[in-house]
């Protein structure tokens, strides 16, 4: 098994503040989703998205998944992909963030191929932490498992229970001095404003 390779989409939200499917964000005459797609492989030769709501995708190397265990947030998507992929540490981002850096990624990749890593790598943010825009390892599986199956749903709580190598604030600003890169679209007042500026 190859230590990296496999990207994971995560799109099984509800998006009830959007209205809408967040994999149907169109960003001009595109979707959004697909320009993640295509940036992705620059890094990544696996494209695993899960979702709860099937999409035909014209790229025949993506795989879909639906969540095995349903209704419990993001950590059920993470299992799935992470069960899927065929890689031992799994790049995971969300559907409805525009702002891929690829320095980051090359920045966190070369962490993972040079050091010693923890089941995930993540990013801080003072006290909290960014549960996308990070990797994961296929090992952390039968711990989501677990936590789920204790009726925790927090991917945070989590993170606290095992060994996690974090990237400080301060070095991720430097890569996204406005935190762009761990920006999601939740409301059509939040698409507006960044189709606005998109364009």
């Amino acid at each position: 098994m190859k230590k990296i390779g496999t990207a994971i989409i995560m799109a099984g939200g509800k998006s009830s503040r959007l209205g809408f499917d967040k994999q149907l964000i169109r960003v001009g005459e595109n979707y959004l989703i697909d320009i993640i797609i295509d940036n992705l492989y620059k890094f990544f030769d696996e494209i695993i998205i899960v979702t709860n709501k099937n999409r035909t995708y014209n790229n025949k190397n993506i795989i879909v998944m639906e969540d095995e265990i349903k209704n419990v947030g993001p950590l059920g998507g993470l299992y799935v992909g992470l069960k899927k992929s065929t890689s031992i540490y799994s790049y995971v981002i969300a559907c409805d963030m525009p702002y891929i850096n690829n320095g980051y990624i090359k920045y966190m990749t070369n962490i993972i191929k040079k050091q010693k890593v923890g089941y995930a790598l993540i990013t801080q943010f003072g006290q909290w932490i960014e549960p996308f825009n990070a990797f994961y390892s296929r090992g952390i599986v039968k711990y989501i498992e677990e936590h789920l199956n204790r009726g925790q749903r927090s991917i945070h709580s989590l993170m606290k229970k095992l060994e996690v190598t974090y990237i400080n604030e301060k070095t991720a600003r430097r890569f996204s001095p406005n935190w762009e890169m761990f920006y999601n679209i939740n409301t059509k007042e939040e698409l507006d404003e960044y189709l606005t500026f998109k364009f």
